[in-house]
């Protein structure tokens, strides 16, 4: 195995051969980029026939009539951007038809004029991800079956870091002038911790000494490829008074700020002026905002609280979920602490039921009030 990924890190300094590496884009030239842009606004993006990543995108399992159907919806209430994530695993076991799968998956949503911002790597979930058929999902259980990129087996080994090169080069490289692809999300929520008593044994001790590491590299092969579309890796935790403070940030959390070419963030808080000074922190850094993550309606984060506030910042709005589906994110995060039975009354994420009726009639009034009425 290891002279095999020898072999695989020659082949990928010879396809991408060592040049001098791109800069940070500048504050003007990331402006100038944004400007260009309508109110960018979404949804984080998985079909409602996948459990997780894998599911999505595996040969067997790609389900390019639902995504279809799925796409259509979000473009009827006025959506024109999705968050989308995707996995190491997938590139290793076929990276031709992987990519000929994005591809497909990028037609489809063109044709429905919505713009693609690509999650490469994940700390959230499962640590120990497996090709093939994927699990069930657990009744009531949100998000059963959501798994890390890549799993603790080489997040926590800093020798195999190299292994995933030629993946984020790969799929950097087919689509950096595609302008179907808006941005690059390197690395979702580095850091984060998996829940849950059996896969919190399975996680990695002091994780943020490998996220860090690894995210530095990613940046590195990202701006070896030199996309025509920005990076950017989200802060998403701790003191929200200190994220406009650089010097009071951990290590992790500093170095994502300082590397992104626009800042995104997550706001999953219960009251506006928490998310309002999130935002006011954020401006100290004069560069476009990306919210790409939001809509927890169980602890009081609904589209009606936060989309009047983002358009008026003009801030890009990627609520967490589409469809009701195997994800099972309508069930709150205290599922995974308190057993539930049935659906709950009121949905964490998502908007529509899996035969596209709408979670909340009102609800999509008012997102079509907000991205349809100019």
């Amino acid at each position: 195995m290891l002279r095999f990924n020898i072999i695989l890190c020659l082949i990928a300094h010879i396809i991408f051969p060592a040049k001098n590496i791109a800069q940070k884009w500048s504050e003007e030239k990331a402006w100038s980029w944004y400007e260009k842009q309508p109110w960018l606004v979404g949804t984080n993006f998985n079909p409602s026939s996948s459990i997780n990543q894998l599911e999505f995108w595996q040969v067997q399992t790609f389900d390019a009539v639902t995504i279809e159907r799925e796409l259509k919806w979000s473009s009827e209430i006025g959506m024109n951007l999705h968050r989308v994530y995707l996995h190491n695993l997938l590139w290793e076991q076929d990276s031709k038809g992987f990519l000929e799968r994005l591809n497909i998956y990028l037609s489809i949503a063109d044709k429905y004029k919505i713009k693609t911002i690509f999650v490469l790597l994940d700390d959230v979930w499962h640590p120990q991800p497996k090709l093939g058929k994927q699990p069930d999902p657990i009744p009531h259980l949100h998000n059963s079956g959501w798994v890390q990129a890549p799993g603790a087996e080489i997040l926590g080994n800093l020798s195999l870091h190299d292994e995933l090169e030629s993946y984020i080069k790969g799929v950097i490289s087919e689509f950096a002038n595609d302008e179907r692809v808006l941005l690059w999300d390197l690395y979702n929520e580095p850091d984060n911790r998996a829940k849950g008593k059996g896969r919190a044994k399975l996680e990695l001790r002091n994780k943020n000494k490998y996220s860090l590491a690894l995210l530095r590299k990613t940046f590195q092969w990202a701006r070896e490829v030199n996309p025509t579309q920005p990076l950017t890796t989200g802060i998403w935790r701790g003191n929200i008074s200190n994220w406009g403070i650089l010097n009071k940030l951990p290590e992790l959390d500093r170095f994502m700020l300082e590397n992104s070419d626009v800042i995104s963030f997550h706001a999953y808080d219960g009251k506006l002026e928490n998310v309002t000074r999130k935002i006011s922190e954020l401006k100290k850094y004069n560069r476009p905002l990306f919210c790409t993550e939001y809509l927890a309606r169980s602890h009081g984060n609904t589209f009606e609280m936060l989309m009047p506030l983002f358009k008026k910042e003009n801030i890009a709005a990627i609520n967490w979920g589409l469809v009701d589906g195997k994800t099972n994110t309508k069930y709150p995060w205290k599922s995974w602490v308190i057993k539930l039975s049935k659906e709950p009354k009121v949905w964490h994420h998502d908007i529509f039921r899996s035969d596209g009726s709408p979670y909340s009639k009102s609800e999509i009034t008012f997102i079509k009030k907000m991205t349809l009425n100019k």
